[in-house]
C-alpha cells in the first residue's frame, strides 16, 4: 500500500514542482543508556546513534514524504531484545535500517488526508502514539482523515492495517516472536474533539486488533472508548492552574483469546507561575480478576488488566519502564512533580529541570509495588537539544509482577534536527 501511495504521489507532482519544492529531513540523535538492575550480574551499557534522512516534496495542497531510519550500536553491551545478550538488562534499541515513513498527503483549510506509512499521534499519546523515546520509533501503515467542520470542532479517523514496531527489520528473529517487525491487524482510531469554555473536550474509540499467531500479542486486542477534558485557568497573582481528566472503558474484541473488561481514569492538576511548574496526579489502569479464556470459558488465573500497547509508554508511570505492560492486578500511579526553566544560560537558549516522585500500588487488592524518583535536565542551543535523565525504581519487598525489580537508569543524549 505504501508503494502504491508513492507512485500515485509522484504522478500527481509535476517534475518542475518537485524540483522547486523540496524540503530535506535530517534528524541525528546520539544516546548513552546505562541500566543497573537487580538480578543481573552485569549492567547494560548502550551507546547508540540514530539517524533519519528523508525529503518532502510539496505542490499546492499535495505533498509526498519519504524518510529512512537507521540505528547503529557503538557499544552493544546490552540486551536489545533481539541480540540474545540476556545476561544484561533490556534496552530496546536494536540495530536497524528501515523505511520509517512513506506517505502522501492532501491538505486544505478544513480537510487533511494522509495515506501510507506515517506517524499517528493522538492527544498526549497515552493510547496512540509513536514511541518516539526509542531510537527506532513506531509508525503506522494507515489511511487518516482529519476534518475541521468548524474552527472549534475536529473529527479524526484512522484505519491502520499494520504497526511498524520499535524492533525494526530484525523483529521476530532468533525466536523472539513477541517482538515482531510489524503487527498486522484491523485497527480503528476515532476521535471527536471540541474547544469549550472548560477546555479541550474529546471523545474517542480505539479498536486494536493484533492479528498475529502469538497468543500473547493477541491478548492486546481490545476496544477502548472514553472521554477527556484538558484545560487551564488564570488564578491571579501571576498563577495559572491546569487540569486533565480522562476516563475510558476497555474490553476484549474478536481476536483476543481472553474475555475481560477494565477501566482507566486520570485526574491531574498543575500550577504555573513564571518559570515554576508544579504537578499532582493519579493515573489508574484497572485489573480484572474474573478473566476467562474464550476457549471453554476456563478461568485465566493470572488475571488481566487495561493495556495501551500502541501508546508512548515511556512517558507515563515512571521512566524506569516497569509498567509498559500493565500487571494483572492493574496499577495506580500517585505522582507529584516540580520543574523550573531558565532562558539564555551561557551558550544555551533554554535550560529546564524537572523532578517527579511516583508511588505505585495495584488497582485491585492492596499490593504495594514500589516507588520511583525521576530527574531530568534539558537544554537547547539552536538546532541542538541535550538531555541528562535519571530514573530510580525501588520495589517494595518481594516481586509483585513479572519484571518487578529494583533498577537504576541513566541517559545522556544529544540531538540535531535540520
Amino acid at each position: 500500500m505504501a508503494s502504491a501511495c508513492l507512485c500515485f504521489g509522484v504522478a500527481l507532482l509535476p517534475a518542475p514542482a518537485r524540483a522547486a519544492n523540496l524540503k530535506p529531513i535530517v534528524d541525528l540523535r546520539f544516546r548513552y543508556e546505562g541500566v543497573d538492575q537487580k538480578g543481573f550480574d552485569k549492567p547494560a551499557d548502550a551507546t547508540t546513534l540514530r539517524g533519519r534522512l528523508g525529503v518532502e516534496a510539496t505542490q499546492g495542497p499535495l505533498s509526498l514524504l519519504v524518510e529512512g531510519e537507521a540505528t547503529l550500536a557503538l557499544d552493544e553491551s546490552y540486551f536489545s531484545g533481539l541480540n540474545r545478550k540476556t545476561d544484561r538488562p533490556l534496552v530496546p534499541d536494536p540495530e536497524n535500517v528501515e523505511l520509517n515513513r512513506a506517505q502522501i498527503q492532501y491538505r486544505s483549510e478544513v480537510f487533511t488526508f494522509t495515506g501510507g506509512r506515517q506517524r499517528v499521534i493522538l492527544d498526549d499519546q497515552r493510547f496512540i502514539g509513536t514511541a518516539a523515546w526509542r531510537q527506532n520509533e513506531q509508525t503506522y501503515d494507515a489511511a487518516r482523515v482529519e476534518w475541521h467542520p468548524t474552527p472549534k470542532l475536529k473529527v479524526d479517523l484512522t484505519y491502520a492495517w499494520a504497526l511498524r514496531t520499535v524492533w525494526g527489520v530484525d523483529g521476530g528473529a532468533r525466536g523472539f516472536v513477541t517482538r515482531p517487525q510489524a503487527i498486522d491487524g484491523n485497527n480503528i482510531f476515532a476521535q471527536v474533539s471540541a474547544a469549550t469554555r472548560l477546555g479541550a473536550l474529546s471523545g474517542f474509540f480505539y479498536r486494536i486488533e493484533e492479528n498475529e499467531p502469538s497468543q500473547i500479542l493477541r491478548r492486546n486486542s481490545s476496544d477502548s472508548y472514553g472521554a477527556s477534558l484538558v484545560g487551564s485557568r488564570p488564578l491571579g497573582a501571576g498563577w495559572k492552574g491546569g487540569y486533565s481528566l480522562r476516563f475510558a472503558h476497555q474490553q476484549d474484541n474478536g481476536v483476543n483469546p481472553l474475555d475481560y473488561a477494565a477501566d482507566y481514569f486520570l485526574v491531574e492538576g498543575g500550577l504555573e507561575k513564571g518559570a515554576w511548574k508544579l504537578g499532582l496526579g493519579l493515573e489508574q489502569l484497572g485489573g480484572d480478576r474474573s478473566v476467562v479464556t474464550k476457549a471453554g470459558g476456563t478461568p485465566f488465573a493470572a488475571g488481566f488488566a487495561f493495556q495501551t500497547p500502541f501508546g508512548l509508554l515511556h512517558k507515563f508511570q515512571g521512566w524506569a519502564d516497569k509498567f509498559v505492560a500493565t500487571p494483572p492486578l492493574g496499577v495506580a500511579d500517585h505522582y507529584a512533580s516540580v520543574g523550573y526553566g531558565w532562558q539564555h544560560v551561557g551558550p544555551f537558549d533554554t535550560v529546564a529541570a524537572i523532578a517527579i516522585a511516583h508511588h505505585f500500588r495495584s488497582a485491585e487488592g492492596d499490593v504495594r509495588y514500589g516507588d520511583e524518583v525521576d530527574l531530568r535536565l534539558t537544554a537547547t542551543m539552536g538546532r541542538y537539544a541535550f538531555l541528562v535523565k535519571y530514573a530510580d525504581y525501588r520495589r517494595h519487598r518481594q516481586p509483585s509482577f513479572p519484571g518487578d525489580a529494583t533498577v537504576k537508569k541513566l541517559w545522556v543524549s544529544g540531538e540535531w534536527i535540520f
